[in-house]
Parts: C-alpha cells; structure tokens; sequence
C-alpha cells in the first residue's frame, strides 16, 4: 500500500509522544531540565556525525574536507530565501494556533516543544528517500525504520518539552505525504550528489537544533529550512 509509511511514522510519533506524556509526569521539573539537555546533546551529535560523514573522506591515505563552497552558497541562499518566507513566524503562529485549539493556554512550552520536535524529525536524508521508495515501489521500509526513530525522539522529547512535541506529526504526515504523491516527478532528481548536499545541510540544521535547546534560541532554523532544497539543486546542477 503506497503511503503506509507515512502514516506508520505519524502513528510512531502519536505513540511516542502519548509515552512520553505519561512518563514526563511523573518527573519532577529538575528531570524534565537535565533530560531535556540530554537529549539536546544527542541531537547535537547527530547533527555533528551527519555532517562529518558527509564532509571527510579518506583520499590516497589522508583525510580530507569536501563540500565548503556548496555549503556556504547554499546556507547564504537559503537564509535569504527563509527570511523572506518568515517560516519560522509561520510555524510559530501555526504551533500558537494548535495551542488555543488543543485549550493548552497554561502550556508555556508548547509552541516550543512544537517547532523543536517538528524540526527534529522533519530534517534529513530518510524523509526523503524513504517517502519517494513508498510511492513508486510501495516499499516502505525506510520510512518504517524512520518512524521506529522517531517514536525514541518524540517520546523524549514530549517527557521534558510537553506534548506540543506531539504535533510534529501534522508537518511530518504533510511533507513526506506529499513526496510520496510526488515520488515518480523527483526520483530523477534525487542524484547521489543532491542526497549527499542533503544530508550534509540537514545535519547541520539538526545541529543548530540541539544548540538552541541547550542555550536558547540562537538559530531560526526554520528560516534556514530552504538551505537543503538549494543544497539539493546545487547536487543536481553539478551532476
């Protein structure tokens, strides 16, 4: 069944987020804070071991670096691009829309639980490639995969951010939905130098993802979502 994927990652995040509900209250406020910076660190070095495995390689027995001129083009376009766009008051005024309609008024941090959350499991290579295998082929392992992940992540994050982590389900069922409609028009697209660029610029949003839940917002990283499409292009141009 074409899709299954999708929707068996948006149930992955339900369920790990109604977990991570019931876990969060039954800690105190001082876990919540040291769980939550935990989690900051892994997402950190997620981000950090996704950009290394993409810039590194080893060449005749050294190592070196690949990618720098396609990655500052691609950040100075694409936060361009973000800003004009202002994604990040978009998912905002979204997350604070999904507040006032769940009655979650009290819920300090929702919005941010939100937009971290959605960030967290929208970014990277697996959205992508899983949701166009599950529209042409059907095949939904990826996806099946992803959404395992996805599950540990939200869970997490819901037991310390609250349960506007819950909802990164909507832009998660919305984007890979739609990659999976769209699947036969972007295989093409999806070259081995496109995939690449993608997920060396996805890993370093998951970065700045972790930094602003460590240290506060230092990042709109949503204004800089447009960065991995303009990356991609990049990849494709250079084939």
């Amino acid at each position: 069944m074409i899709g299954l994927g999708t929707i068996l990652n948006v149930g992955g995040i339900l369920l790990g987020g109604v977990a991570g509900m019931l876990f969060g209250k039954g800690l105190p406020k001082r876990f919540q804070e040291t769980l939550m910076r935990a989690v900051a660190l892994c997402v950190l070095f997620l981000g950090v071991g996704g950009c290394l495995q993409e810039m590194l390689a080893i060449v005749d027995g050294s190592l070196e670096s690949g990618g720098t001129m396609m990655m500052i083009g691609s950040f100075a376009i694409g936060a361009i691009l973000g800003e004009l766009l202002d994604l990040e008051g978009k998912m905002e005024r979204f997350g604070e829309w999904l507040k006032r309609k769940t009655k979650s008024d009290g819920d300090a941090t929702f919005v941010d639980g939100f937009v971290t959350a959605s960030l967290t499991v929208c970014i990277g290579a697996m959205a992508v490639v899983g949701a166009i295998q599950d529209g042409i082929r059907g095949d939904y392992s990826v996806l099946l995969a992803k959404a395992i992940l996805d599950l540990i992540i939200v869970m997490i994050l819901t037991a310390s951010m609250g349960k506007g982590c819950i909802f990164s389900a909507i832009p998660v069922g919305l984007f890979q939905g739609a990659v999976t409609l769209l699947a036969r028009q972007l295989e093409p697209l999806m070259t081995e130098p496109a995939l690449s660029n993608l997920s060396l610029t996805g890993s370093m949003l998951i970065f700045c993802v972790g930094v602003n839940s460590i240290w506060g917002k230092k990042f709109k990283v949503a204004n800089l979502l447009p960065t991995i499409f303009v990356a991609m292009a990049w990849g494709i141009l250079a084939k």
